[in-house]
């Protein structure tokens, strides 16, 4: 989940990994990520999960990198439960 903490307060996908894009540490908080694995991405609308994913594959991201569009795109995508 790439959107703001304002925007996951108001739900996220059961077991998701809360990195705001426009936040300061999110470059960090991606180069602790496992680059070989697979990774379900989503945001509002799906522009800024696109963005994530360029970053990810500039930063040598191997595994499959899934744009999943908005939360509720993503939970229909995964199976995931929203959590309130």
């Amino acid at each position: 989940d790439v959107r703001t903490p304002e925007e996951t307060a108001t739900g996220y996908l059961e077991g998701a990994l809360l990195y705001d894009i426009q936040g300061s540490e999110f470059t960090t908080q991606i180069a602790g990520l496992d680059k070989a694995a697979n990774y379900v991405i989503y945001c509002r609308s799906g522009n800024r999960a696109g963005q994530a994913i360029e970053f990810m594959k500039g930063e040598g991201f191997t595994g499959t990198l899934t744009n999943a569009g908005a939360l509720a795109d993503a939970a229909n995508a995964t199976g995931l439960a929203i959590v309130q």
